[in-house]
């Protein structure tokens, strides 16, 4: 395969019920992928992301596992290698915000573990699962190259004091991208991060009044809440393979707001 020629594969994305997740599941439907979807709890919504990316093109499957657990993280892999054959990418979608807002001097122990077993840890140990499958199935000529996508946030850099333990593992999450980057390049997987800014999704319904005043009010240059759809237009590009020459890159899909304007 050149740098420049469109690919197709299988893709697992996790959180991919809704959201942001479902977005990116549609969009690369839309590509013409096989997605698997992972998901939590929701079977209805799962289900019905698994129709909408069919009726975009693709294939789709759904499987059910908590991310924060070491031998469903591995049942998910194997579920998507058995259904399509070979794993060409894993997108780290999956996260939760704590379960009630408290300020840095208040919030316990219980939130932090939750937040960072799904946000981080999670994350990054089914990525250390995943690119041992990828070397293996390149090893047997069943994938060229694999990609890693890691969906973090503003809160990378942004520091919300009433939710510590999210920006925590954010933070975490782009140095996993990072690391990966460097470790993989040599396998031909390729690592990217994508940072959505604020974006219309029900993890934001409870904040929508705040946050349509701040963007009316300048908080970003492009004065419109993100959607779902424009994180999965990022993740096609590079799922198409359109930056051959890039690993380890960040990509900021916030309509501005990593901008500092005077």
């Amino acid at each position: 395969m050149n740098g420049t020629a469109k690919q197709t594969g299988v893709a697992l994305v996790t959180g991919g019920s809704r959201g942001i997740g479902r977005g990116i599941a549609v969009e690369l439907g839309r590509q013409g992928w096989k997605v698997v979807i992972n998901y939590a709890s929701n079977a209805d919504a799962a289900k019905e992301a698994v129709g909408l990316i069919e009726q975009a093109g693709g294939q789709a499957a759904a499987v059910q596992a908590d991310l924060s657990q070491t031998a469903q993280r591995k049942y998910m892999l194997d579920f998507a290698v058995e259904r399509f054959g070979t794993l060409t990418a894993l997108v780290n979608n999956a996260g939760v915000a704590p379960q009630k807002r408290a300020d840095l001097l208040e919030m316990g122990e219980e939130s932090f573990d939750r937040v960072l077993d799904v946000n981080l840890k999670g994350p990054f140990f089914l990525t250390q699962q995943a690119a041992r499958r990828m070397i293996q199935l390149r090893k047997e000529g069943k994938l060229d190259r694999g990609y890693i996508v890691n969906i973090t946030s503003i809160s990378v850099y942004t520091a919300s004091i009433n939710r510590g333990e999210y920006c925590i593992a954010k933070a975490g999450l782009g140095m996993v991208t990072a690391l990966f980057a460097a470790r993989l390049a040599e396998e031909n997987i390729l690592a990217y991060e994508i940072r959505p800014g604020v974006i219309a999704t029900d993890m934001t319904s409870g904040v929508k009044e705040k946050y349509d005043k701040l963007i009316d009010g300048g908080l970003t240059p492009i004065k419109r809440w993100g959607t779902p759809e424009d994180i999965g237009l990022a993740v096609g590009a590079i799922l198409r393979g359109s930056f051959p020459f890039s690993t380890g890159a960040v990509f900021d899909v916030d309509g501005g707001f990593h901008l500092r304007t005077l």
